[in-house]
């Protein structure tokens, strides 16, 4: 019983952790990343699709990306979906083509994207603080129910804390990381 909570809760950190990292994928730092358009969203015929299924996304060097819509037609949806959104790219079309130039990011913009990358990680801390809660919450259910002794208690709830000390470990790596790459000209 308390080796599945402890599964379930080891699941639901790397999960945490996991999604901020994604996440991370999607800010524009000083360097092209085709991260940071694959998941705007395109009409592509009536519904909405990731641009990553409409065209193929390239990095043709440090500071543009190319995009290459497997239609003709898409060429507009694309144009319209890049500028709809709110990164604040321009796009160059050349025949079937789009050509996004990255600026170089200005310090206060490096600052404020800097503030939201430890925003970020402060969130997912506070998601797996929440996952070590439910998780210690049910093993206390178990003592109540008399299925588990005090001393099985105690023993979950420190290996419970050594996996959230783990995976907010993570999370400041993953945060330090990203917060570097920003700070990289």
């Amino acid at each position: 019983m308390i080796d599945e909570i402890k599964n379930d809760a080891q699941t639901r950190m790397s999960k945490s952790v996991e999604a901020l990292r994604h996440e991370l994928t999607k800010l524009r730092t000083g360097r092209a990343s085709t991260g940071i358009v694959e998941h705007l969203k395109v009409n592509y015929y009536g519904s909405d699709m990731p641009l990553s299924q409409v065209a193929s996304i390239a990095v043709s060097d440090a500071r543009s990306l190319t995009i290459t819509p497997w239609e003709k037609p898409m060429v507009a949806a694309i144009e319209k979906a890049i500028m709809a959104s709110d990164l604040g790219l321009t796009p160059n079309t050349a025949g079937t083509t789009i050509r996004i130039n990255l600026p170089a990011l200005t310090e206060e913009r490096r600052k404020e994207l800097g503030k939201h990358v430890a925003s970020e990680g402060e969130n997912t801390k506070v998601a797996i603080r929440n996952v070590r809660r439910d998780a210690i919450h049910q093993v206390k259910e178990l003592l109540k129910e008399k299925q588990v002794t005090e001393d099985d208690v105690r023993r979950a709830e420190d290996d419970i804390q050594k996996l959230t000390d783990r995976f907010v470990k993570d999370v400041d790596e993953v945060v330090k990381a990203k917060e570097q790459e920003l700070l990289a000209i």
